[in-house]
């Protein structure tokens, strides 16, 4: 293991041993992350992007990983932007709760109800998809990654 460079597997990692996120809110499998749909739709298309192995901090990675992660987080992000037509993208990476790296990626659209809050500070009752509505909105956002991994010059 190089200098930095943490284990793939945290024995204490809720994202490591995979009970967040949710296995049902699974959107792409990226390169070095995966992309799952946020369980919180207050704001639509809110989507989280895990790292796949346990580091907590970009510099624990090398300079190529890191790289290569934000050009995944910014293809999800523009994928966000273009289906909602958002005015801004929010990009959270923070690990206070969770230390292992995950973007949560909020598309924030022209009805947004604080568009100068940060989300975690908007009070509002969760909206949670559930079957086809998820899986409906899901496919919305994994079409298009799809379409980028058979055609990578668009990213």
């Amino acid at each position: 293991m190089a200098e930095g460079e943490s284990p793939l597997r945290n024995t204490t990692c809720t994202a490591c041993l995979g009970s967040w996120p949710r296995h049902d809110h699974f959107i792409a499998n990226l390169r070095l992350s995966k992309a799952y749909l946020h369980e919180d739709q207050f704001f639509p298309g809110w989507t989280v992007v895990v790292f796949q192995r346990h580091a907590t901090e970009l510099f624990h990675l090398a300079p190529t990983e890191r790289f290569q992660l934000i050009e995944e987080v910014n293809l999800v992000a523009k994928t966000l932007a273009e289906i909602y037509q958002a005015k801004k993208i929010n990009y959270e990476l923070l690990g206070n709760q969770l230390p292992h790296i995950h973007w949560h990626l909020v598309p924030r659209l022209a009805n947004d109800p604080a568009p100068r809050e940060p989300v975690w500070s908007v009070p509002h009752d969760p909206i949670v998809l559930t079957g086809s509505a998820r899986q409906e909105t899901i496919d919305r956002i994994a079409a298009p990654l799809r379409m980028t991994e058979s055609n990578p010059r668009r990213a």
